[in-house]
């Protein structure tokens, strides 16, 4: 997926040169990911780390534009590393608290009222959790060594790290943040999602091209059989309405600065529709493939997998239907067009 604005050629190109080598280099990752200290250390000193951070607190100042670039470059050559979650969610956050910064590897949760979050990006890798919680009817957030933390390791379906963290908040401290904020750390979240599945569902749509091209049965292409053809297009039209969802709602929160009404329903229409593709492409491209695109040697796991593990994250499918399905009951008959329009 490419970003609706003109990024600088030169810093794309090394995105995905950084991304290219290192899998040249290591090969497939297999079982749990981890973060490649090599790798890390790579993209900080290419200001790739905190690509989006202030330049007063030692970011590189770019923007939503460049980060879209450099998560989907990360995506399309399958290297899982918590670029987003760093600096997209747990630096921003800090930033947006007035907190201090330091060259720790960061995620960011939102502990539950039993000092409980699930499903958290990376916890168990991260020097430092960004932690979120309720105290006397506000948010308030700090950051804390993840040796603090009880961790439960746990994956998703990509074999990322998705842990349970819990901690004791009553002796805690924390600067207090604003409601709107939280609720923009989980906006953030569900579009680089979003982001990431477009990223992988273009990779898969490449692969499927390419293998319906080159082999040959019965005397020709598969890519010369009408039903191969009808696979394939429809994988191309889904991955199309997705990534135009998507870049719909990446420019709204750029232009407005994430301060649009509108932003969360623009969200919900990219993932929806991104979550929806992701079951269409998916299969169409294991049926295009057949066994060879079961097989740990084959790459198209390494995409399709994503997909589906990044769709359900920052909100399911069932949740951004629902929003999206509650929007337009409020706005009833009589407005309905305008909701779409606006």
């Amino acid at each position: 997926m490419h970003a609706p604005t003109t990024v600088d050629a030169d810093l794309t190109d090394m995105m995905s040169a950084v991304f290219s080598a290192h899998r040249e280099r290591n090969g497939p990752e297999n079982g749990m990911a981890t973060c490649d200290p090599t790798l890390w250390a790579q993209l900080d000193e290419l200001g790739l780390v905190r690509l989006t951070g202030r330049e007063e607190t030692g970011g590189s100042g770019a923007g939503w534009y460049e980060a879209a670039e450099l998560v989907r470059a990360a995506a399309s050559h399958g290297v899982r590393v918590p670029l987003a979650e760093h600096d997209l969610l747990a630096s921003w956050l800090l930033e947006e608290a007035g907190l201090p910064m330091d060259d720790a590897r960061l995620t960011a949760c939102v502990l539950d009222e039993k000092g409980v979050a699930r499903g958290v990006p990376w916890a168990s890798q991260a020097d430092k959790i960004v932690t979120v919680w309720r105290k006397n009817d506000t948010y308030v957030v700090a950051d804390l060594e993840s040796t603090f933390f009880d961790i439960t390791s746990g994956s998703n379906l990509a074999d990322e790290p998705r842990d349970v963290v819990s901690a004791d908040t009553i002796a805690l401290s924390g600067t207090p943040v604003s409601d709107s904020a939280i609720r923009q750390l989980f906006l953030r979240g569900a579009l680089i999602r979003a982001l990431q599945v477009c990223a992988a569902l273009d990779r898969i749509l490449d692969l499927s091209v390419a293998h319906t091209t080159e082999r040959v049965q019965f005397g020709r292409p598969l890519a010369r059989f009408q039903a191969v053809q009808n696979l394939v297009a429809d994988m191309a039209a889904e991955a199309s309405l997705a990534r135009t969802a998507t870049e719909a709602a990446l420019t709204e929160a750029v232009r407005t600065q994430w301060s649009s009404e509108n932003l969360e329903l623009l969200i919900a229409v990219a993932r929806s529709c991104a979550g929806h593709a992701a079951s269409v492409v998916v299969r169409n491209a294991h049926q295009v493939h057949g066994a060879i695109g079961t097989t740990r040697e084959h790459r198209l796991h390494e995409f399709t997998q994503p997909a589906l593990a990044w769709r359900s994250e920052f909100g399911s499918v069932h949740y951004w239907d629902d929003t999206l399905t509650t929007a337009a009951l409020e706005a009833g008959c009589e407005n309905i067009w305008g909701l779409i329009t606006r």
